[in-house]
């Protein structure tokens, strides 16, 4: 049976390349733009997250903070994260490659860490709640203000060298005080001191008169750095702070009565314990008004102011005595010469202005 002719060698080839006479096109890619970054700026020893938003981000090779490489993850077209390496203070462009090129720089700024140099007062009550004033550097854009453990009640910016916080809670004795910025976290040695209010046991002598001045003695606990002391509604500076137990101080004026006393420190203001203030006491009369010269007889001394007596004098001689009441009190009258004395009788609020006492002679046999 005859065959069907087939195509010659050549004419098979000639079918085979002028099948597609034209050549591949050229994938392009595009060049990466970054539209932001998170945050823009730093501590500036680095090791923080950033976060680049933009296009193009599939494939990227580097990304450069300034001319430092930085570890970095693509995430998607539209997002990279990077570690920031670490820089000098200041600001710098960040860029992205991919096989399309490198993008336009956008700016992030390395900040230095702030700087605590004191805060005043250094020292406040458990309860906080005071306002301190914070001195130093680099407080520009601050986000935290911590004592201790605790974050402040709440802090403002007043300016790159300042700010003002009001204390928390805490507990008694010293913490460290710390600021935060987006540059780190202050590390010098700057402290709070918590202190317990001040407890009041007892003021010695417990009276005195109303013209003041006289010394007393203040004992309780926390007494230390002890500011005012007040007597009623005056006010009064400490003369002495001796220890945490023990404060002296000169009574101002006041007016007859009690008062309640207490002692303010920076831990806040102690209970109250009474101090009473003696007017000067007055003799209205004495019963009799003679006696013997050899004494021994009982005379009856009637005023006022009299219950806080500490001594009847005849001249310049005590004389045994007891209070009655207020207004009155008996006495025995010591021996001495023919004549007039004058009787005094003496408290916390004073001496009295004396009053003639006549001794007689014994009648003549």
């Amino acid at each position: 049976m005859p065959h069907a002719a087939q195509p010659s060698t050549a004419a098979a080839a000639h079918a085979i390349t002028t099948s597609s006479p034209f050549p591949a096109a050229a994938v392009t890619v595009a060049t990466p733009t970054i539209s932001s970054l998170t945050p823009t700026q730093g501590p500036a020893e680095g090791g923080n997250t950033v976060t680049l938003t933009g296009t193009g981000f599939t494939g990227a090779t580097s990304v450069r903070f300034g001319t430092t490489a930085a570890a970095f993850i693509t995430v998607s077209d539209t997002q990279v994260t990077a570690i920031a390496p670490a820089a000098p203070a200041g600001p710098l462009s960040v860029t992205i490659t991919t096989s399309g090129g490198t993008s336009a720089g956008i700016s992030y700024t390395y900040v230095a860490a702030p700087v605590l140099d004191s805060v005043a007062p250094a020292q406040g009550p458990l309860a906080g709640q005071n306002t301190v004033t914070l001195s130093g550097t680099g407080f520009t854009g601050t986000t935290s203000v911590r004592f201790g453990a605790n974050a402040a009640i709440s802090f403002t910016f007043v300016s790159a060298t300042q700010l003002t916080a009001v204390v928390p809670t805490g507990g008694p004795g010293p913490v460290a005080v710390t600021v935060t910025t987006p540059g780190g976290t202050s590390t010098q040695a700057v402290s709070y001191y918590y202190l317990g209010a001040p407890v009041l046991n007892s003021v010695a002598p417990g009276s005195g008169q109303v013209s003041g001045n006289n010394a007393v003695t203040l004992t309780g606990a926390n007494l230390l750095q002890a500011s005012t002391v007040r007597f009623g509604p005056t006010t009064a500076a400490p003369s002495a702070i001796v220890s945490a137990t023990e404060v002296r101080a000169t009574v101002p004026p006041g007016v007859s009565g009690t008062v309640p006393v207490s002692i303010t420190t920076p831990g806040g203001t102690s209970n109250t314990v009474t101090y009473l203030y003696l007017g000067v006491p007055v003799i209205a009369g004495l019963v009799p008004a003679q006696g013997p010269s050899a004494g021994g007889n009982t005379v009856t001394v009637t005023g006022s102011g009299l219950t806080y007596a500490t001594a009847v004098l005849f001249g310049s001689v005590p004389a045994g005595f007891t209070v009655v009441s207020d207004t009155q009190l008996t006495t025995t009258a010591p021996p001495g010469v023919l004549g007039a004395v004058t009787v005094r009788v003496v408290t916390p609020g004073g001496t009295s202005i004396g009053v003639p006492y006549i001794r007689v002679g014994s009648p003549a046999v």
